[in-house]
């Protein structure tokens, strides 16, 4: 395998850590918003999306807890959102820094 290839794998290795990362993040989000506007926490899309909060987003759980609980609970969805596309793309940029560079040859 080339170091070209090698490069190539890195660089895909690092758009799938991207695009994981913001559906994680895009997920967490829709639960904040199915929170705030009082979702049936029975229905099964709410109960996904509450799974991978739990799974992903369990660090921000209780973090701030305002007299509103719906309000605490969007806002730490919202900052575990944040934090999933940060780390995200802090590794991905990572990923990208350990590929391997091609050496030119004079």
């Amino acid at each position: 395998m080339s170091r070209t290839d090698t490069t190539r794998i890195f660089t895909l290795l690092a758009t799938v850590v991207r695009v994981v990362a913001s559906v994680i993040a895009a997920l967490i989000v829709a639960h904040a918003v199915f929170v705030f506007f009082e979702a049936n926490p029975a229905n099964p899309l709410v109960e996904f999306t509450a799974g991978i909060r739990d799974s992903f987003g369990w660090f921000t759980e209780d973090l701030f807890q305002p007299s509103d609980p719906k309000i605490g609970e969007t806002i730490n969805d919202a900052l575990a959102a944040l934090i999933s596309v940060v780390a995200g793309n802090l590794v991905s940029k990572l990923i990208v820094r350990l590929a391997p560079t091609s050496t030119a040859k004079a």
